[in-house]
């Protein structure tokens, strides 16, 4: 990779976008920012119940090639196993394709049995979770932070077994949520971090209360200082700009068609109430 040493870029970045999903896996899913992944995971799983991550081994299996990541062939999420044992897989999605609910149980399958060779016992299989911070509201219903494990229908307290846990973490629930705890709340910290729409304010005071979040910044300003990760970076947020204007646009065209065909009929049925006023209606 190059880096942009000698020039500077002909116009200042706004703030970058935590949810670029290249971005995040170029600030938390390579050997080296395992200092700003624990600090995330620890502020998303201790609150379940979780003791506190001291270790984690990023499995960091990606190679950096700049046309299949402009192509969106190639699957950015970020993969690491905990002291215990236990896999995670992190993913950000800011799409809403209708699939997330089976798409999240694929991954986590994929990433469960992937460790099983053929004739070992299933004892061997680790507890897999999987994490999905997400620009667009789902599960619908749900809040900003929501746990998925296997329970029983009738008795939820009734476990089968902590081998699954599904995590999604709502950035849209996140900005229409009064009650934030920086102070005490770590996971609160991260989502204002993560939330592209912070003012610069809020993140640097999150910066300054959380070591794990500075770093991530940090890395995330070295990643950019790249030529070919910027040009990556800035590609793909143009791809989502395009595909908002594009949806705009469709949504645009379907409310003037409305109104065209409501104003027709409109016409129609003034003509047929002048026509029945003629005879007398």
């Amino acid at each position: 990779m190059k880096t942009n040493e000698n020039t500077e870029p002909s116009q200042p970045l706004r703030r970058l976008n935590p949810l670029n999903d290249f971005l995040f896996y170029k600030t938390m899913g390579e050997k080296g920012d395992e200092p700003q992944l624990t600090g995330f995971l620890n502020a998303v799983l201790v609150p379940s119940g979780r003791k506190p991550i001291e270790t984690v081994e990023i499995l960091d299996k990606k190679i950096y090639v700049k046309d299949l990541l402009l192509g969106k062939s190639c699957s950015l999420d970020v993969r690491a196993v905990l002291s215990d044992g236990t896999r995670v897989n992190i993913e950000v999605q800011v799409k809403d394709k209708r699939n997330m609910d089976r798409r999240t149980l694929f991954y986590w399958s994929k990433m469960y049995t992937e460790t099983l060779n053929e004739g070992e016992d299933y004892a061997r299989l680790p507890d897999t979770i999987a994490i999905n911070i997400l620009g667009y509201d789902f599960p619908r219903g749900g809040g900003v932070h929501t746990r998925f494990r296997l329970r029983e229908v009738s008795d939820p307290l009734l476990e089968l077994t902590s081998a699954m846990e599904i995590h999604f973490i709502n950035v849209v629930k996140w900005r229409g949520q009064a009650d934030r705890d920086f102070a005490g709340n770590p996971l609160h910290r991260w989502l204002a971090w993560l939330d592209p729409k912070s003012p610069p304010g809020l993140i640097e005071e999150v910066k300054g209360m959380d070591g794990a979040i500075a770093y991530a910044d940090d890395r995330q300003t070295f990643v950019i200082s790249d030529a070919d990760a910027r040009e990556v970076y800035e590609a793909l947020q143009k791809a989502e700009r395009d595909r908002r204007s594009e949806i705009a646009f469709a949504v645009e065209a379907a409310v003037a068609e409305w109104q065209g065909v409501a104003a027709d009929k409109e016409a129609e049925i003034e003509r047929l109430r002048a026509r029945l006023a003629e005879l007398g209606g």
